[in-house]
């Protein structure tokens, strides 16, 4: 009946078209969000679960539930994040730090932790974390977020090495501006953090990828299913740039 699939971020953005795609294949799907009225509007035979992706309780009851209703899980994307500030580093407070961290990084480590047991009781799994391209780079004005997806990659290489003898894969997806209202927000602060219009920061971002492009929710989710997939059987341990290629991440404009 295909896999069974976990997204937490699932409710929008990312998350959903990851959802959707593993669902258009023929896959079970959980998708966790803290929002309530983006999981409204999932399709009936998905499963979705309102909660905070960072709280251990909530994790061991979406996991209970996987054990109960699935009885194992075959693909983990640990998707769900935050932007976090928009700031210079000095003027970060540092609660702003700790839950951009908590979200992006505790996040995933703890899909992971509850996902490993399952995983090595069948011999079989694939563990799929959502970086960034600011995961690659220095981010300046942001700080918190860079220092969450670089350590994600942490994380995804330790998972890898761990796992592997049991037949389990990890990887990471680091994505690059990917159209929707969450860049839309993030170029809005840095522009006004700049003293710019928001045009002129999308410009410098487009003018530091190759392919002059942002991606879509759509690309990241494809380059997902191709993760979990037999086709990539042996792809472990990897850093996968979905991003056009980026040449600077913080051109000058």
């Amino acid at each position: 009946m295909g896999k069974r699939v976990l997204i937490t971020g699932g409710g929008s953005g990312i998350g959903r078209a990851m959802a959707e795609t593993f669902s258009a294949q023929g896959d079970r799907v959980l998708v966790t969000d803290q929002d309530a009225a983006a999981l409204a509007t999932c399709p009936e035979d998905w499963i979705a679960v309102q909660g905070d992706a960072s709280d251990p309780a909530h994790m061991r009851e979406v996991f209970a539930r996987i054990a109960a209703e699935w009885g194992g899980i075959d693909v983990v994307c640990a998707n769900a994040g935050i932007a976090g500030p928009t700031a210079l580093v000095e003027d970060v407070e540092p609660e702003e730090f700790r839950r951009c961290v908590a979200v992006n990084l505790e996040g995933a480590f703890l899909a992971a932790k509850y996902a490993a047991p399952m995983m090595k009781a069948q011999k079989s799994g694939a563990i799929i974390i959502t970086s960034s391209n600011a995961g690659l780079y220095g981010f300046p004005n942001r700080a918190p977020y860079a220092s969450a997806k670089w350590a994600v990659l942490g994380l995804m290489k330790t998972l890898a090495m761990e796992l592997g003898p049991f037949g389990i894969r990890a990887n990471a997806i680091a994505p690059g501006c990917v159209e929707g209202p969450r860049i839309d927000g993030v170029i809005e602060r840095e522009a006004r953090a700049k003293g710019t219009t928001p045009e002129v920061i999308r410009a410098g971002y487009e003018a530091g990828v190759s392919m002059r492009s942002f991606v879509t929710a759509q690309d990241v989710a494809n380059m997902a299913a191709f993760l979990a997939s037999d086709g990539a059987r042996l792809v472990s341990g990897q850093v996968i740039a979905v991003d056009g290629h980026t040449e600077n991440p913080d051109p000058k404009v």
